[in-house]
């Protein structure tokens, strides 16, 4: 049986990356780095990601303790059940960062706090931070596993940069872009971020406004070739909750495999408080979130992050739930 600590979740990232874009030198960078909090980090293979030996100190089963006080484990087996150990030895870390290995989805990490409810109860997640080779990504577009880290991500490291032209960059940036919206990118060479920028960002936060700049997709520069991109509809006036609701679950039914993230943040009719939600493909959580201000002009504003999405269809299905 584990405690219930709601009052004290622990803030979880998510780190993916694909092979050799400078996840294991973030890692790194993560465990070594004096930025007062003691970190967890769980890794998928502990001889394949090369954490550095040196740090290690307390080789104890599949957990290991860093000189700097941060523990490290490897899953070999069930993340849940690893992540059951650690709560064990909860006063020992304020932050637990997940890596997941660089040809996977990282989909069914995310999707595990969604579904159980002891995870829900301890922890909270706080952000998925993808690992982009700015040198090599074009050799890996068309690799489902390369196009769904940036989709899922909260934050993009954009690394390597000191490799690639200004105008590579630049383009690069606007492809990252079209794809995924909701995405902070951050330029970076030997993964060298402040890590404010990906721990305690609270990007995942239901109470958290939506960041995006929805005028950004309104751009004609993009290339829309590729098959995953972002789509953000907004709309001022009220929202019908039922038909919200008939269209969300008709749409998940039919294409929920193939949106990866949404987010939004409704004004729904007869109600005085904001209402935000996000989704990870089928999964969905939604509630009410602060009043609305006086001030404040009430709007809807909602962002897909998928493949084959029919923006037109999209936006014709939302208007149609404007009360």
């Amino acid at each position: 049986m584990m405690v219930n600590i709601a009052d004290h979740t622990v803030p979880v990232t998510v780190l993916t990356g694909y092979l050799g874009a400078g996840k294991t030198t973030l890692l790194n960078r993560i465990l070594t780095h004096e930025h007062g909090k003691k970190v967890a980090v769980i890794v998928n293979e502990f001889g394949e990601v090369g954490i550095d030996n040196q740090l290690v100190i307390d080789a104890d089963e599949e957990i290991f303790e860093m000189n700097n006080g941060c523990i490290c484990c490897t899953v070999r087996g069930d993340l849940i059940r690893i992540i059951g150990n650690l709560m064990r030895r909860r006063d020992k870390f304020d932050h637990l960062v997940i890596e997941t290995t660089g040809l996977a989805d990282p989909a069914p990490v995310i999707q595990t706090f969604f579904v159980d409810e002891d995870m829900q109860a301890q922890l909270n997640l706080d952000a998925v931070v993808t690992v982009v080779d700015a040198k090599r990504i074009h050799q890996h577009w068309e690799a489902d596993e390369a196009q769904e880290q940036i989709a899922f991500a909260d934050v993009i490291l954009l690394n390597k940069t000191d490799l690639v032209s200004e105008a590579n960059l630049k383009t690069l940036e606007n492809r990252i872009r079209a794809m995924n919206a909701m995405a902070k990118i951050y330029r970076t060479q030997d993964a060298a971020v402040a890590m404010d920028s990906i721990l305690g960002v609270s990007a995942f936060d239901l109470n958290r406004a939506l960041e995006i700049d929805p005028n950004f997709l309104g751009e004609d520069t993009h290339e829309h070739d590729q098959t995953v991109s972002s789509v953000a509809l907004t709309a001022s006036g009220a929202i019908d909750g039922e038909r919200l609701n008939g269209w969300l679950a008709h749409l998940l039914q039919t294409q929920g495999s193939d949106i990866f993230r949404m987010k939004g943040i409704l004004s729904i009719a007869g109600e005085d408080r904001r209402f935000v939600f996000q989704g990870v493909h089928m999964l969905f959580d939604g509630r009410a979130d602060r009043p609305w201000k006086t001030h404040e002009t009430r709007k809807n504003e909602l962002v897909f992050i998928g493949r084959n999405l029919d923006e037109v269809k999209l936006k014709e299905d939302f208007r149609a739930c404007l009360v």
